[in-house]
């Protein structure tokens, strides 16, 4: 009986081997850095999951977070932790960081690669120059991927308020373009950010569109359903909803001043604003104090994602209230798509990084920075709800075209070609 057995488990050895070698990156052993906390951030730990799933192995060097060990052994990663607080400060504060953090991947990077070269080196920005890390494994035959978050010349205006001649500006765009020309694939999140990079940086073909979709396993789709309206709805408030980070270009400060402007008009309108305190918040609460909508607008502190389904499944309307700048014009938030997922309808500026997408069919639409114009848009969306059940419909549909599945497929294959390349 036991030879049976024994002989049963070596005839399925073979297709045990054959299932493995299908992996993509089986074998692969890949450095990773990031300056953000890990598992916190979303795209690394995307980018993460998506190549330990095809068989690699990731070294990886993030910012410390509270509560985690400095080093961890996870399946398929080996996290090391820099004890490091990711701050909101001045230039000078943020260059002494970056270089620390920088100088220790570097080094890790380079050691690394001497007792075993990696296969591929996936660099995270902020900052762009983090690709230095990569250069000592790079020297030994790794391949490199960039992946640009954002488009740290338009950050900095819109951070600091500096503009587009500045030295310090011109000076960050030498070096996107340099750290580009390091890399063998650069990554970006959209379509705006890729013409950016392709006219100022590198060719179009050296560059892969991944965009932020939200992960399906965490924010299930959802088809839309009808409001209930007039008696149906008894005193239900009419929910609007705000996550995310609370900085002055996401515009909190605007849906506050759009919802003084619709009392009246809808008077069960209640804004609940989920994310971090920041000093910018405490100004807009100030603010909601002064307008006596304390009533109306409600702060109810962070979320994890997971939490966030049920905000949003008992939310009718998401909202994206950005200030008009540099980098809102370019940004396509993720946001949108989490609402979406969930059959919510959203919306959001009438700005490129977000029309390069949606139509004003799939999108409520308002002027990016124009609280009348967001006051107009949350009454007809409150006041409509047969068209903006169709809205959220259409918006469904675009998003349907960015799963995550759709862009994790998309990241693997270019990364698969850049390996292969002799």
């Amino acid at each position: 009986m036991t030879s049976v057995v024994a002989q049963a488990m070596e005839a399925a050895a073979p297709d045990r081997s054959a299932a493995v070698a299908t992996r993509r990156f089986a074998g692969k052993r890949v450095a990773m850095v990031t300056f953000s906390p890990y598992p916190a951030d979303p795209r690394p730990r995307r980018a993460i999951d998506a190549l330990v799933s095809e068989g690699a192995h990731i070294d990886l060097i993030c910012l410390e977070s509270e509560g985690a060990p400095r080093r961890e052994s996870l399946p398929g990663v080996d996290v090391y932790r820099v004890p490091l607080k990711h701050p909101r400060r001045g230039k000078f504060e943020y260059g002494w960081r970056y270089g620390y953090f920088i100088l220790t991947a570097a080094v890790r990077f380079a050691f690394g690669a001497l007792r075993r070269r990696y296969d591929l080196v996936y660099v995270h920005n902020m900052p762009d120059i983090l690709v230095v890390s990569a250069l000592g494994p790079k020297a030994f035959g790794a391949k490199v991927v960039l992946d640009l978050h954002d488009p740290m010349p338009e950050l900095m205006m819109t951070i600091f308020g500096v503009g587009e001649s500045s030295a310090s500006v011109q000076l960050l765009k030498g070096i996107e373009k340099w750290s580009i020309g390091v890399a063998d694939l650069a990554v970006t999140v959209n379509r705006a950010c890729e013409r950016i990079f392709a006219l100022r940086s590198c060719g179009r073909e050296k560059i892969a569109v991944v965009m932020n979709a939200p992960d399906g396993q965490i924010f299930p789709f959802r088809p839309p359903q009808a409001r209930a309206t007039g008696e149906e709805s008894g005193r239900k408030p009419f929910v609007i909803m705000y996550h995310g980070s609370l900085v002055e270009r996401n515009g909190l400060d605007v849906a506050v001043d759009a919802l003084a402007q619709i009392r009246d008009l809808v008077p069960a309108a209640e804004l609940r604003v989920f994310g971090p305190k920041t000093p910018f918040l405490e100004r807009v609460m100030g603010t909601v104090k002064e307008k006596g909508l304390e009533d109306m607008v409600r702060y109810l502190g962070p979320r994890r994602l997971e939490d966030l389904v049920n905000e949003i499944a008992d939310s009718d309307l998401g909202v994206i209230p950005n200030q008009r700048n540099a980098f809102t014009d370019i940004n396509t938030p993720t946001r949108i798509f989490e609402y979406l997922a969930l059959g919510k309808p959203v919306i959001a500026p009438s700005t490129p990084g977000i029309q390069d997408y949606f139509d004003e069919r799939s999108l409520l639409f308002f002027e990016a920075g124009n609280p009348r114009n967001l006051a107009e848009q949350i009454a007809f969306a409150y006041s409509h709800p047969r068209e903006i059940l169709e809205v959220a419909r259409r918006g469904q549909a675009v998003y349907e075209q960015h799963t995550w599945q759709v862009e994790r497929e998309t990241l693997l294959s270019r990364i698969a070609a850049v390996l292969h390349e002799q």
